[in-house]
């Protein structure tokens, strides 16, 4: 699946905002290659720069200096919409915050990111992977219904269900109790491996992180 395809590079990444004081960097000179088909965790403590990592290489931000490259594509020579349909069919997210819809069902939040990427039988495809999360019983339950536990799996059925080439996680576990993060790390390597995408995940869980068969350190901004 991934023989043709280049990896995903970093490429000397810089990040640097304004502050009170002046400029404030964030990211250094950040380079290393990541072959499409792993499970890479992005490590450090808290302000390190992990997430600023994980929003430039989805092409959620633009860096300062350097590029990312993703797909044989410069990241810095799409324009916002270039950058979004190459999200749109290529990757998927999970976050620590679920982002789920409220006014929406569980089956309608995982049915939404389908339907708006023009895949056909989009319910079947909804109910099978809310069934392999173990929620085909919690179908028509809104998001506040529902444990955090619940509403992070549907958060990984609905990212699952467009079968993207990337898979970014950040901090998927940050917010659930011990036994529903581990229900929920078994789940994410669980479907990424059947699906055979790339896991970028972010986290300050050595445990989480000593799951993957790769692990890229930042420390002050700078790759260790």
């Amino acid at each position: 699946m991934y023989e043709n395809l280049n990896p995903l590079s970093a490429n000397h990444l810089g990040k640097s905002v304004a502050s009170s004081e002046g400029s404030l960097t964030i990211l250094h000179d950040i380079c290393f290659e990541i072959q499409y088909g792993q499970s890479v965790a992005i490590t450090g403590s808290s302000g390190s720069g992990k997430s600023t990592l994980l929003g430039l290489l989805a092409g959620l931000d633009l860096p300062n200096s350097g590029n990312v490259s993703m797909l044989g594509q410069n990241l810095n020579e799409l324009d916002e919409d270039g950058r979004a349909q190459l999200r749109a069919s290529h990757m998927s997210f999970v976050f620590q915050s679920f982002q789920l819809l409220p006014h929406l069902s569980a089956l309608e939040n995982v049915m939404l990111p389908a339907q708006l990427g023009g895949l056909k039988e989009v319910k079947e495809r909804a109910l099978t992977w809310l069934n392999k999360v173990g929620l085909q019983d919690r179908l028509h339950h809104f998001p506040k219904t529902l444990s955090g536990g619940e509403q992070q799996r549907v958060a990984l059925a609905r990212a699952f269900i467009s079968e993207p080439d990337i898979l970014f996680a950040d901090e998927p576990t940050g917010s659930l109790d011990e036994a529903s993060g581990e229900r929920v790390i078994e789940l994410l390597f669980e479907l990424n491996q059947a699906n055979y995408s790339t896991l970028i995940l972010v986290t300050h869980d050595p445990a989480l992180a000593s799951r993957c068969q790769r692990q890229i350190q930042i420390q002050g901004g700078r790759l260790l």
